[in-house]
């Protein structure tokens, strides 16, 4: 029996921002990091991502400090802070709806994205969905290195990565759909049998109407 599979991007798809620079931004203000470097730096990664020109290295090795930097039990405090003030306010009614949509009909649901896992997992949580492939920060005893480990999941990494899971899962799929914001998840978009744009880029946008593929808004 053939399993349907339900992709979504996370950071401004099933968000009304990106978590990742929401991140960022909190670590400033709560004075976790050295402000003023470290908002220009995330600022400048930021337009980076947005222009297609993102060092996926480079940004991982500033994003993934604060974890190493961090006492674990004071982090983990920290997150639920941050979900609280930055994530609850951007969670889209229309993403929730559309991810029910999927499940009633019976389709598996998974979030796949370039941030972080630490940052990410408890955000998918709050769409009711369990399974995600994310980028994933190195530990070692129980502390968090500042690297990642394994394939960044950005660009064709995630097409990678998720050839990664459905082998290791052993599972065949039928119809496959994705839903991205960004024209850095062009690779996943062009393998799936339903890509959708949503609410997307404009280079995103040009290639989807060129293409033929929906657009659709999950903002109000």
């Amino acid at each position: 029996m053939l399993v349907n599979l339900a992709i979504f991007d996370l950071d401004n798809t099933l968000l009304a921002d990106d978590s990742d620079y929401l991140w960022g931004q909190f670590l400033v203000e709560k004075g976790l990091v050295d402000g003023k470097h470290y908002e220009e730096t995330n600022d400048r990664f930021y337009k980076d991502y947005r222009e297609g020109k993102l060092d996926i290295g480079d940004f991982l090795a500033f994003a993934l400090h604060p974890l190493a930097t961090i006492e674990p039990d004071k982090l983990y405090e920290w997150r639920e802070i941050f979900i609280a003030e930055k994530i609850h306010p951007v969670l889209l009614p229309k993403a929730h709806k559309l991810i029910d949509s999927h499940r009633t009909s019976g389709h598996e649901l998974l979030v796949i994205t370039a941030t972080n896992q630490f940052v990410t997992e408890p955000i998918v949580n709050l769409y009711g969905i369990n399974q995600i492939l994310a980028t994933v920060p190195e530990q070692r005893e129980g502390r968090f290195t500042g690297r990642f480990s394994g394939i960044p999941c950005f660009q064709d990494g995630k097409v990678k990565r998720l050839d990664q899971w459905l082998e290791s899962n052993g599972k065949k799929y039928g119809e496959t759909w994705f839903y991205s914001d960004s024209h850095n998840d062009l690779p996943l978009l062009n393998v799936v049998n339903n890509p959708f744009a949503v609410d997307p880029d404009a280079s995103l946008r040009q290639t989807a109407v060129e293409r033929g593929w929906p657009i659709i808004s999950l903002r109000d």
